[in-house]
């Protein structure tokens, strides 16, 4: 499933909401994971803290009535591109939350699917795309060594 430009600007304008949302907390939150939540009937995202509280929402044309099987493993990729280009961004470096923290993709009823990106100073996550080819190179890199 791809998503429209105007859908991912939608998107990146809620997280940022969210994140603006956090940080206007008079005491530094207690938050641990910010929840995304979409509903494959309405179109639905919401984005919520902890407490389940939303802290944004919008409306994803792509996502309205969609019956796809793939349905979250589908928007997955996409929101973990999405918050990965925000984090690259500098979206959430001032959000001033403990550390670390997740954001994570949860079903209807609130079932964890999947955590699309963990935010931590001393922490790298290796996701399947940095590792795609990555036995191939070693092998090479191996190969080559030997053959020296």
């Amino acid at each position: 499933m791809n998503l429209s430009s105007t859908s991912i600007a939608t998107i990146n304008e809620s997280i940022k909401i969210a994140v603006k949302e956090l940080q206007n907390r008079s005491e530094q939150p207690l938050v641990t994971d910010v929840y995304l939540q979409p509903n494959s009937d309405s179109g639905s995202l919401a984005i919520m803290d902890d407490d389940d509280q939303v802290l944004a929402s919008t409306q994803v044309e792509e996502w309205i009535n969609e019956n796809n099987e793939d349905f979250y493993n589908d928007i997955a990729k996409e929101l973990s591109n999405i918050l990965q280009q925000g984090k690259d961004n500098g979206v959430f470096d001032k959000l001033d939350i403990l550390k670390p923290y997740s954001f994570v993709l949860i079903d209807e009823e609130g079932e964890v699917i999947e955590d699309l990106l963990l935010i931590d100073e001393d922490l790298l996550i290796v996701n399947d795309e940095l590792l795609k080819g990555l036995d191939q190179e070693l092998d090479d890199f191996l190969q080559h060594l030997l053959e020296d």
